[in-house]
């Protein structure tokens, strides 16, 4: 099993849901390097459980721990271990589950692979997981914003309510839904509210900015920049597509219509490559766009198979998130900035 990412700035995660802990490992970091701690625990923050009433109500302070790798609040130049411990497991919520597979879940394919599932929610499996990705994209961005690059990430979308006002960036984390518009956010918020108490889930989307990245980063076959940063968006749980640019829109368009003609400085008048051209930054803000499904488990009858292939009826329990979006945010941009950190460190840019 992998539980490894990138190649130079490198991340490994283990642990599952209801286990002792969670946590990582992160190689790649350069020493000397003033880590903000309270930063680190500040993003922790935007994707722990029981936040607002549209999250799950499991209650998780989601600490991190640093075991090794700084010392007087810099990087050594080892490897930086840390532990986030689980404090609020409830696994007998999972006992109705040690022979069954809910729709939708991972459950039936972890059991076919590996013949051995931990069935408390999901196990490695579990979107939990993606707390330790938190902490590691949460010091690739202090690093990155050294070099001049931000990173925002934001909810576009949830079901059929899309953003369609004025954006502000300065209202994302005023809101529950982190959604960048007061009215629209009120709408999404209230289509959630509606979703859950109907023992429903619903999907959604966030869109991603990555500014004042320098042009060169990726490679032209098959280690293009956007091909890594889908792989890496399509590895959090509930992702079912990925776009960057133009994306699907381009199809609607003429070539007349998507070139992005040049400037004298070298910056395109329009930004449909969303960045990326041949799979290298060309130095223009790079912007995708993430889809998320609806939460599998749902509080409603549902027919499904056990493990004697047997079709019974199951329906959800537990603490669950009737939509993921609003705390995926921080984890998109987690990953957005593993990414770009790594490339440019495989790029061998000196400056980091």
């Amino acid at each position: 099993m992998s539980s490894s990412f990138g190649k130079l700035f490198r991340l490994t995660t283990f642990g599952e849901s209801h286990g002792k802990a969670i946590g990582g490992v992160i190689d790649g970091v350069p020493a000397n390097f003033e880590i903000d701690l309270e930063e680190v625990q500040a993003e922790l923050d935007k994707r722990k459980p029981g936040q607002s009433s549209i999250t799950t109500q499991r209650k998780e302070s989601d600490t991190v721990e640093f075991l090794s790798g700084i010392f007087e609040g810099k990087t050594t130049g080892a490897s930086i271990g840390f532990i986030i411990p689980n404090e609020n497991q409830k696994s007998k919520d999972y006992d109705h589950l040690k022979d069954v597979y809910r729709p939708s879940h991972a459950d039936f394919t972890y059991a076919k692979k590996y013949g051995n599932r931990d069935y408390r929610g999901g196990g490695r499996s579990s979107a939990r997981e993606t707390a330790s990705r938190v902490v590691g994209g949460a010091i690739a961005k202090q690093i990155l914003a050294k070099n001049g690059i931000d990173i925002t990430a934001y909810v576009d979308q949830v079901g059929s309510v899309k953003l369609s006002g004025e954006i502000d960036y300065n209202e994302i984390e005023n809101n529950v839904v982190r959604c960048p518009n007061v009215e629209d956010a009120k709408r999404m918020e209230e289509l959630i509210l509606a979703t859950k108490k109907s023992g429903d889930t619903i999907g959604g989307s966030i869109v991603c900015e990555i500014n004042h990245v320098p042009p060169g980063l990726g490679e032209p076959v098959f280690d293009k920049l956007q091909a890594e940063l889908g792989k890496a968006m399509l590895s959090i749980n509930a992702v079912k597509g990925f776009e960057y640019g133009s994306g699907f829109a381009g199809i609607e368009m003429k070539g007349s219509e998507h070139n992005d003609l040049f400037n004298e400085d070298g910056s395109t008048k329009t930004n449909h490559s969303g960045g990326i051209q041949g799979g290298i930054s060309n130095g223009m803000p790079i912007t995708m766009r993430i889809a998320f499904k609806p939460v599998a488990t749902i509080m409603q009858d549902q027919e499904t198979i056990n493990s004697q292939d047997e079709i019974v009826s199951l329906q959800g329990k537990g603490r669950h998130d009737p939509c993921v979006v609003p705390r995926a945010v921080v984890i998109v941009e987690a990953m957005a900035a593993m990414v770009v950190l790594d490339m440019m460190m495989r790029d061998g840019a000196s400056d980091i």
